[in-house]
């Protein structure tokens, strides 16, 4: 799995004025409080689709920086699995569904509705912790740990 370095949104940052490559960044413990964390998973039926939807995903995380009640996010991507996603981290439930509302997400999610499957999660935690929220959600995309992620919550 590839993934991208930590993009901060206005109600989180990253610590000593750097950004966020890796789970054992400076960011665990960063952020207290109730977090909602949304892990999509979008397996391709082609992969002539997915770089598309890749380029897409990373020209909309130019709107993270404005995005009341984003803390922050990763985008990831499986090549030889035709897959990709992101694990975004927000403040509540009211700031993930103002994102997904936002006209150009509903493009994207109409543009590629029919060119392969969609899945998400939503995983809750009392305060930022860098480290358990990538384990988590890396144990939730791959086939043999979904289960055992969501018994765990």
């Amino acid at each position: 799995m590839l993934r991208s370095s930590w993009s901060p949104g206005p109600a989180g940052d990253a610590p000593d004025g750097g950004a966020a490559n890796d789970a054992g960044s400076a960011l665990r413990d960063h952020r207290s409080g109730p977090l909602i964390v949304s892990v999509t998973d979008f397996t391709s039926e082609t992969y002539r689709a997915l770089p598309g939807i890749a380029r897409r995903g990373f020209a909309l995380r130019r709107h993270w920086p404005h995005l009341d009640g984003a803390v922050g996010m990763w985008l990831w991507v499986m090549p030889t699995a035709r897959r990709c996603g992101s694990v975004s981290v927000w403040t509540g439930r009211r700031a993930l569904a103002g994102f997904v509302r936002l006209p150009e997400h509903v493009t994207i999610m109409d543009e590629y509705r029919g060119r392969g499957t969609m899945r998400s999660v939503l995983l809750e935690y009392d305060g930022f912790d860098a480290a358990r929220i990538l384990r988590d959600a890396e144990a939730w995309l791959m086939p043999e740990g979904r289960e055992r992620c969501l018994l765990r919550r």
